[in-house]
């Protein structure tokens, strides 16, 4: 199972993607789309990404987003029940088994590892 697509970091890109990818699991969309909005937030709307998920030879679920800017890292934050910003690579770290950042150049990869769910309808 490969999965990959290109489009720009904007808010109306979001639902969008969750429809590209309705045919895997509800964690696979959310880690997705909240590494988009990341980069919406943090990069800047508008800026080209590149969306990956992809089997792992071990049975798991990697997902990978790629943007052109290798010095805006994510940070993992502990929200407060009043914070209106800040849940995002949380709730990423709760969901994955590992996340990390792959730094180039000219770019970055912020990917996550999921395990695969029984019944799950990745394709």
């Amino acid at each position: 199972m490969t999965f990959e697509l290109r489009l720009l970091a904007t808010p109306k890109a979001v639902p969008e993607l969750r429809h590209h990818l309705r045919h895997h699991t509800y964690d696979v969309r959310l880690c997705a789309t909240e590494l988009v909005t990341n980069v919406i937030d943090h990069v800047g709307e508008g800026t080209p990404v590149t969306v990956r998920v992809l089997g792992t030879d071990d049975g798991h679920t990697r997902v990978e987003v790629t943007d052109p800017d290798p010095r805006a890292l994510p940070v993992l934050l502990r929200a407060t029940a009043t914070d209106e910003h800040g849940r995002g690579m949380a709730l990423l770290d709760a969901l994955a088994q590992r996340w990390g950042v792959e730094q180039g150049a000219d770019r970055k990869t912020v990917w996550c590892v999921l395990m695969n769910q029984a019944g799950a309808e990745d394709a």
